[in-house]
This record gives structure tokens, C-alpha cells and sequence, in this order.
């Protein structure tokens, strides 16, 4: 039996402090969300991760869904790391890795595992990745294909 949280389960709802300031999932009702969970700023593999959004941002802007990073850092950290980087994607601070938790994705010693849930625009997961080692990330090529494959809303 899988773990966490799957496709077809209804996105729980959350609220976090974030670069761009506070972040609700049910505030983004009616547009497609990408949760890019990842373990921690200034590693190695998230850098690369984030520095990749922020090099093909016309790409990523092109996807038509947004884009948050989500770790257990504190706001100060992803600050600093955004500002480092110049990165374009906003960090939320899961502090207490609740919001990891809820998604199933929260790990021992790394905290979070590197993940990716695509929430439609009815709060439905329709796409999930999760890493079991997180030296792997979705690109913003994976990223479109994944949303691309989605199913187009259900009009009722």
C-alpha cells in the first residue's frame, strides 16, 4: 500500500509564512499549484533545483500554475537564500514539518524528502512525486509535461 498522500485525494489545506509573503492553498483555489518540497537552502542539490527556475523563469512562468518551494527552514533562511541566489520561486517556512507531514513527505534526518505535488484547480492532487534520495529534482521540461498531462477541469 502506497504511503502519503496520492492522486485523487483532496490537497489538505494549509498556511505558511513565505518570501512573497503569507501563503493559504485554499486562497489558490481555481489555479493549478506546484509544492516543490525540498530538504534544505543552500545544499547542493536544492541550489541547483531552485537556480533552475530561476535560470528558465520564462519557461516556468509559461507553465500557467503557481510555483512554492516548501522546507523546514525559518523565513530569515529562505531569505537569505532567495537573496543569494537571486531565486524567483517564493519559499514557504514549514518550520514545524507539519505541512510535510500532511503530505507524507516528511523523512528522518533530511526532514523533508524532495517532492512534487501539482494540485488542480479544485484542491485535487492529480500529480506526485516523491524521492526516495533527493539528488533528483523536476525541471521546469518535467514540470510542463506533468501539467500538460493533466486532465482539463471538469466543468459542472
Amino acid at each position: 500500500m502506497a504511503k502519503g498522500l496520492q492522486v485523487g485525494d483532496v490537497a489538505p489545506d494549509f498556511e505558511l509564512p513565505g518570501t512573497a509573503g503569507p501563503f493559504r492553498l485554499s486562497e489558490r483555489r481555481g489555479e493549478r499549484v506546484v509544492l516543490l518540497f525540498y530538504p534544505g537552502d543552500d545544499t547542493p542539490g536544492c541550489t541547483k533545483q531552485f537556480c533552475s527556475y530561476r535560470d528558465r523563469s520564462d519557461d516556468v512562468g509559461a507553465l500557467g500554475a503557481t510555483l512554492v518551494g516548501i522546507s523546514r527552514q525559518d523565513l530569515d533562511s529562505h531569505a537569505g537564500f532567495t537573496s543569494k541566489h537571486g531565486l524567483t520561486v517564493p519559499l514557504l517556512a514549514d518550520v514545524d514539518g507539519a505541512v510535510a507531514t500532511a503530505y507524507g513527505v516528511a523523512a528522518p534526518v533530511v526532514g523533508t524528502r524532495r517532492a512534487v505535488f501539482i494540485v488542480d484547480e479544485d484542491g485535487i492532487v492529480r500529480f506526485r512525486k516523491v524521492h526516495v534520495i533527493g539528488l533528483r529534482f523536476e525541471d521546469s521540461d518535467d514540470l510542463k509535461a506533468a501539467l500538460d498531462a493533466l486532465p482539463p477541469r471538469a466543468v459542472v
